[in-house]
């Protein structure tokens, strides 16, 4: 009976209306099935929890509006209008709906439909003519559109993707938060707020990996891009911003918890929780946490090297304002957490997030390995040198003496004019605009080699002086390239 049409707001509503039903296809959906969820929202929306919920969502509908609260029925004749459209004695204009093109019903306003303009005003609308004509179906699912969706920070989030198992599930999910929210306050009979959640993009990570997993483990559908809108539609800061996780990102994700790759991603993960406080409600003690790791995926492929340099170096942030005291990223340390750094799951992370050529991550494994015995075997001081290196002819220097040093010795050299060139260079003496990634990633390998050899165990001096002198660095803002 309903259909995806494209549009977030119906989508997210067709979801979840499929998912109170219990029927993944919105295609078997019945008259029934959308009376039942009418009369849930007519009983819900017209009282607490969800009445200050949908304050955001739908200012000055009857669902909210102040003048009705001495006038019940009136609330009820406005949702058996806005939530029974479907039926067919419902009325029909002389014009298509705007999201499926079937016969419209009314002409949506901003109290109807989020963002849109108010009663009365032309602007942006097609034949200057206000509103948009919208069927009774479509309007109902807009209606319910906030159930499949999480209260987060004063705003309302819900997630669109590609894919419409994925909308299907995050709305299920969501819902099934809500309903259980709604029970426990209407239990405790305190008329209270559903609290929500915080830090939107930590909530939509933490749930696309919940459901990926269980996507993975049922054999289900591929990973696809996913889109989360944060919305508010309240008086005068009526305003939304748009969350967009890529499909190279999500790929990446889904990999690097499969079994290949989850201990080091989950050791990561964990180090970057931080915890801002709890709070007492209805539903019981809410903790509130951020993770930053989450966060930072959203400003990939554009930021790659110093999410490649804060995660898997464990370099850490620089106090600034707006930086909390307690933020897990000051305390990031390649002393104390050499163990964390895993060159399998940045080599994942080098082909999924940043498309690197296979032949160079190759080429850069192989330099690290020769680097890392070198280091062990003949000078213990390249590391610091590779590690606090400020500029690119400093960092060649150092290596080219290190390769010449082997090769009077009569070994095979660290690396090859090809493999140089292939690393670091555009042509001879002409440096990549990503040398100091390139060198990022040397490093990665050396160090977990040398943590396998147990080699930092036996010079801790070696960690504490580049740590030191990295930090020094930082505070005198040089230390960006590092």
């Amino acid at each position: 009976m309903l259909k995806y049409t494209g549009h977030p707001l119906v989508d997210v509503g067709v979801a979840t209306i499929a998912a109170f039903a219990g029927k993944r296809d919105p295609a078997e959906l019945t008259e029934q099935d959308l009376d039942t969820v009418a009369d849930y929202l007519t009983k819900h929306y017209t009282v607490n929890p969800m009445q200050s919920f949908l304050t955001t969502i739908f200012p000055n509908s009857g669902f909210v509006q102040p003048s009705y609260k001495r006038y019940p029925e009136k609330r009820l004749e406005y949702a058996e209008v806005m939530l029974r459209g479907y039926r067919s004695e419902a009325p029909r204009l002389d014009e298509p709906c705007v999201f499926c093109g079937e016969p419209a019903m009314m002409r949506a306003y901003r109290e109807h439909v989020p963002l849109l303009g108010s009663v009365g005003v032309i602007n942006f609308y097609a034949e200057g003519l206000p509103g948009l004509p919208v069927c009774g179906k479509d309007l109902l699912c807009v209606q319910t559109f906030p159930l499949g969706s999480i209260k987060c920070e004063g705003r309302v989030l819900f997630v669109h993707a590609d894919n419409e198992e994925l909308t299907y599930e995050f709305a299920k999910r969501f819902l099934n938060e809500n309903r259980k929210a709604i029970h426990l306050i209407e239990l405790a009979g305190t008329g209270g707020k559903i609290t929500g959640a915080k830090y939107p993009k930590t909530v939509l990570v933490k749930t696309l990996l919940e459901i990926e997993h269980e996507r993975r483990e049922a054999r289900e559908v591929a990973p696809c891009s996913v889109t989360a809108y944060w919305l508010t539609n309240y008086g005068t800061r009526a305003d939304i911003d748009i969350f967009h996780l890529p499909l190279p990102i999500t790929r990446f994700l889904r990999t690097a918890t499969t079994a290949k790759y989850h201990t080091a991603w989950d050791a990561l993960v964990n180090q970057a929780w931080h915890d801002l406080g709890t709070k007492e409600v209805d539903e019981g003690t809410i903790t509130f946490r951020r993770n930053w790791l989450y966060e930072n995926l959203f400003d990939l492929p554009q930021e790659a090297p110093s999410f490649l340099r804060r995660y898997f170096l464990r370099r850490p942030i620089r106090k600034a304002k707006g930086v909390r005291r307690n933020d897990p990223r000051l305390t990031y340390s390649l002393k104390d957490e050499a163990a964390l750094v895993s060159w399998e799951l940045m080599t994942l992370f080098l082909r999924e997030v940043m498309n690197m050529d296979r032949s160079r991550i190759e080429t850069i494994r192989q330099l690290g390995d020769r680097l890392a015995n070198y280091v062990q075997t003949q000078d213990a001081r390249l590391f610091n040198k590779v590690f606090l290196a400020q500029r690119y002819p400093q960092l060649r220097l150092e290596l080219l003496r290190a390769n010449t040093s082997v090769v009077k010795q009569g070994e095979p050299p660290l690396l090859t004019f090809d493999g140089f060139i292939e690393i670091f260079e555009e042509g001879e003496e002409l440096a990549r605009r990503d040398w100091s990634l390139a060198r990022d990633l040397v490093l990665v390998r050396m160090i977990e080699q040398l943590h396998v050899a147990g080699w930092f165990k036996q010079h801790e001096e070696e960690l504490e002086e580049a740590a030191r002198d990295a930090a020094t660095l930082d505070k005198r803002g040089l230390g960006q390239g590092l």
